[in-house]
């Protein structure tokens, strides 16, 4: 068996506009967690529905419960003076 790579490794949410729910399949293990621990909290809103054998879990959840956050760029200003703050106080910016 291979093993797949990082960028294989999706996670896909998936849903239409009739449904009242979300399917969430990921690889990922810090959001498989999280999803874990909302099952076992909140079984009437979120159901573990399957596991592959790569470790891919799927999940899922009412669309009430999930929501998706788009943030807008810093602005040069900001990146500006978050920089000079990070620098005074001894934070250094670490390039991916």
């Amino acid at each position: 068996m291979t093993r797949l790579t990082k960028y294989e490794k999706e996670t896909i949410i998936l849903t239409n506009e009739e449904d009242d729910f979300w399917n969430v399949f990921t690889y990922n293990k810090g959001l498989q967690r999280r999803f874990m621990s909302f099952v076992e909290q909140y079984p009437e809103n979120c159901q573990f529905k399957s596991q592959n054998n790569e470790g891919g879990m799927t999940f899922e959840i009412d669309k009430g419960r999930l929501s998706v956050r788009l943030t807008a760029p810093y602005s040069e200003e900001r990146r500006k003076t978050s920089s000079e703050y990070a620098k005074k106080y001894g934070v250094h910016h670490i390039k991916k």
